[in-house]
């Protein structure tokens, strides 16, 4: 499904990414850790096609077609779904407005039909139940007055609605408590643990991977990956540190 090959990233003229090489296929999960500074970030926001994050080289193969050459909206509509650490706030556009603009303008761009209002009030109900987010939380604008934790339900509430083939999930985990860290796990179970569907997680802590259990884990330094395993890996980095593990 995804396929990184050699990419270099630049952020302002300082090279960030530096070689990395990546493969997901469908139906897998897949977790990305390291130090601070490692460029797990920047992975996500270049394969999100923000501005201000240039590749230099290497390819991104996503779904058959070459990523890099596709602008954000257009990589939405494929498929890929990016959440970020810190969700923006949107005054004034609620919740439910925003989601169904979102989903009907990625329907349209596929040549589906618009969902119509009563069909997405359904599909909205639906999803937010899986989240335990309640329906008023939706009618409020985006993310104002939101704690940390309703912000990652509702960021999860969107990945529902928008039904991507690889979510992107940039420390989902940064600022929940149990409770919420439980919810949010149980969403991307939910959602996105099918066969047709694939997971890259960006995540400092082993407590995420307790819910969301990773085909593969990753430790991503100074630009690139420098060791890939299996679950037990995270655990190593939890009890070790990075420098213990890899060397760094």
């Amino acid at each position: 499904m995804l396929k990184i090959d050699t990419l270099h990233s630049t952020v302002a003229d300082k090279p960030i990414l530096k070689g990395l090489s990546l493969s997901i296929n469908p139906g897998e999960i897949h977790a990305i850790m390291g130090p601070n500074g490692a460029g797990k970030s920047t992975l996500a926001y270049t394969l999100g096609g923000r501005p201000g994050y240039e590749v230099t080289s290497g390819s991104v193969d996503f779904d058959g077609q070459d990523l890099l050459e596709l602008e954000p909206y257009a990589r939405a509509a494929a498929g890929l779904f990016i959440g970020f650490q810190y969700p923006v706030e949107i005054p004034g556009v609620s919740n439910l407005q925003f989601l169904r603009e979102a989903l009907n303008s990625q329907r349209r761009s596929r040549g589906e039909e618009p969902l119509s209002g009563g069909a997405f009030i359904k599909l909205a109900k639906e999803k937010a139940g899986l989240l335990g987010l309640d329906m008023e939380m939706l009618k409020r604008s985006v993310n104002v007055g939101f704690s940390g934790g309703e912000k990652k339900r509702a960021e999860m509430v969107q990945m529902g609605i928008l039904d991507p083939k690889l979510a992107i999930l940039d420390e989902t985990d940064s600022g929940l408590d149990i409770d919420a860290l439980k919810i949010v796990g149980h969403g991307i179970n939910t959602i996105m643990r099918k066969p047709d569907k694939a997971v890259l997680l960006i995540t400092h802590y082993q407590r995420l991977l307790d819910y969301v259990k990773p085909d593969f884990v990753h430790v991503l330094a100074a630009g690139r990956i420098v060791k890939s395993g299996g679950p037990e890996l995270a655990l190593d980095l939890e009890r070790e540190g990075y420098a213990e593990v890899v060397g760094a």
